[in-house]
């Protein structure tokens, strides 16, 4: 009995981590063809298949659940998230690293870039979302300013360029505004936005 107690419990961990997926993939198809306002609890648990309970069960309101969304978003394609293979790329070697930075944002901006501006936008309509969009554009800032340190100890930044102003250039290659100027209104392919920014930081590393 206990091995068969032990098998449901993991059955039932695995049924509701699949539940969880499935909540959050939808709200990312939702937010992106209907907005923010357009996403709602009810349509995504129809869409899931599951009770309106069950999705407040696992997200206590929208705003929780689009940062979920967010950070799966964030974690790019493949088991491995996209930051820990970002950190995993040697400092010492400047053009594979940024090479590597660039790579890595064509495959994550396509997924984040898209739900920031749709998040941006709904903020200028509804104050309660204010502190939730400068929560996770302070959170890409803190990380853009992890990687400026990174380029600082391997020796990278020239003399006249500082980390707070290298974290001001990273913060803004990596912002989902350039990502719509080039990609969305432009049409760039993500080839041409990966080497643009690649290209870029290496300009600003390089006066």
């Amino acid at each position: 009995m206990a091995v068969k107690r032990s098998y449901d419990a993991s059955r039932r961990r695995d049924r509701a981590e699949q539940v969880r997926a499935a909540i959050i993939d939808a709200a990312h198809a939702m937010l992106l063809t209907e907005g923010y306002a357009g996403t709602t609890m009810p349509k995504i648990a129809k869409a899931c298949a599951v009770s309106v309970e069950a999705v407040y069960k696992r997200f206590p309101g929208k705003p929780a659940l689009v940062r979920a969304v967010v950070e799966m978003a964030l974690r790019g394609v493949g088991p491995t998230a996209a930051e820990t293979r970002s950190d995993a790329i040697a400092p010492g070697d400047l053009r594979q690293l940024l090479r590597g930075w660039g790579t890595l944002a064509a495959e994550v901006a396509p997924r984040v870039a898209p739900l920031l501006l749709v998040l941006r936008a709904a903020a200028e309509q509804d104050v309660k979302l204010t502190g939730l969009a400068a929560e996770l554009d302070d959170n890409r800032r803190a990380r853009m300013k992890d990687n400026a340190q990174r380029l600082a100890d391997a020796g990278h930044l020239p003399n006249e360029l500082s980390v707070a102003q290298a974290t001001d250039v990273l913060w803004t290659y990596s912002s989902p505004e350039l990502y719509e100027l080039l990609v969305q209104r432009s049409g760039w392919d993500l080839d041409a936005y990966g080497a643009f920014i690649s290209q870029g930081i290496a300009a600003q590393l390089h006066p």
